[in-house]
């Protein structure tokens, strides 16, 4: 949360620890209308801005049942949902999924492979061997000979989607693959909120899943709304920037919240594929703001492995709108890209 008192705090926390709000105090002449609750491991919040009262019971049931479809889609803790009847499938027949799912797997899929492999959404047997799963925590250290054994069973090159007349379908030539669309779940499920809330005529609006928000509009004091970027501590309070989304998408990855200590070491939940183990280098935080939240959250945790260097050249490459913060002796260290410095607020572009 926010303590700002001209911040209006989204409580939610982003994927892996940064908290984003919207940004300006409200108006008692055109108060927004919020529904908010849990899902996928998380918090959502959808605050709408000249929904007449008398409409919030039926927007949150429609709200509610959106969310329910996409975790029945995406979820690994759930057995029967469409991606663990797919990883439970022990052959190499296509399997029918979604339209809305094949298009999250073709987006992880392109970002995967721009950036060489880092995200990878079948890094799933890594995922679950180092405890950030559906399994427990391990109670010791994973040996290298389990870790290559998890890593054999890796890989974007042995998952395709396919999209025929008849429907989606996705396909994967290891019968024993695991994929992991948890990197994606979040901005995927933001997504449909909105256009979930544009559907019903609402034009001004803030939609967020954990660490993934999309906006449109105006905030109930007529101003586009603005979304605060949290300071890599444990503490909530503590505001790094603000950015004026201006219709576009955001999500924020990080390594300073999301852990556990095993053996006196402290384990980030952001695997590295190349390595098989968490991550160690000094990036904690990567905001990526992009047109949609899906967009934006496949980048953010891609960019996460790869680490400072190699992140913000890939990002200037692609020409994405990149914040990142590094951990340093004496601090953190700030970097962005141009195009991410022309979405900060006007008091914070001289930084």
């Amino acid at each position: 949360m926010l303590s700002n008192r001209h911040l209006i705090a989204t409580s939610l926390v982003i994927g892996c620890g940064a908290l984003l709000g919207a940004c300006g105090p409200t108006n008692e002449n055109q108060p927004a209308v919020v529904i908010s609750g849990t899902t996928m491991g998380t918090y959502y919040r959808v605050s709408m801005v000249g929904l007449d009262k008398s409409r919030e019971p039926e927007l949150r049931q429609q709200i509610e049942a959106q969310l329910k479809e996409d975790d029945h889609e995406l979820s690994t803790y759930k057995n029967d949902s469409v991606l663990s009847r797919f990883n439970q499938y022990q052959g190499t027949d296509p399997q029918p999924i979604s339209n809305g799912m094949a298009d999250a797997i073709i987006t992880s899929l392109r970002i995967g492979h721009k950036t060489d492999n880092e995200m990878d959404i079948t890094v799933g047997p890594l995922v679950n061997l180092w405890g950030f799963g559906p399994t427990k925590e391990p109670v010791k250290m994973p040996t290298q000979q389990q870790i290559d054994a998890a890593r054999a069973e890796i890989g974007l090159q042995h998952l395709k989607v396919i999209q025929q007349v008849n429907g989606d379908f996705l396909q994967k030539d290891m019968p024993n693959m695991y994929v992991d669309l948890s990197t994606v779940g979040e901005g995927y499920a933001t997504d449909h909120l909105a256009r979930l809330v544009e559907g019903n005529g609402i034009s001004n609006y803030l939609v967020s899943v954990g660490g993934a928000v999309v906006s449109r509009g105006h905030n109930p004091e007529g101003k586009p709304w603005q979304v605060a970027i949290q300071k890599p501590t444990d503490k909530e309070n503590a505001v790094e920037a603000i950015v004026d989304l201006q219709g576009m998408g955001i999500s924020t990855s990080g390594s300073y919240r999301n852990y556990y200590e095993l053996d006196g070491k402290r384990l980030s939940h952001i695997i590295d594929p190349a390595t098989g183990r968490p991550i160690t280098h000094k990036l904690v935080s990567a905001t990526v703001i992009a047109p949609t939240a899906l967009e934006a959250d496949g980048w953010d945790t891609g960019l996460m492995v790869l680490g400072t260097q190699k992140a913000l050249a890939l990002a200037e490459k692609e020409h994405l709108a990149v914040y990142l913060i590094t951990k340093e002796p004496n601090g953190f260290k700030i970097t962005m890209t141009p195009q991410f410095k022309a979405y900060l607020r006007k008091a914070d572009k001289s930084r």
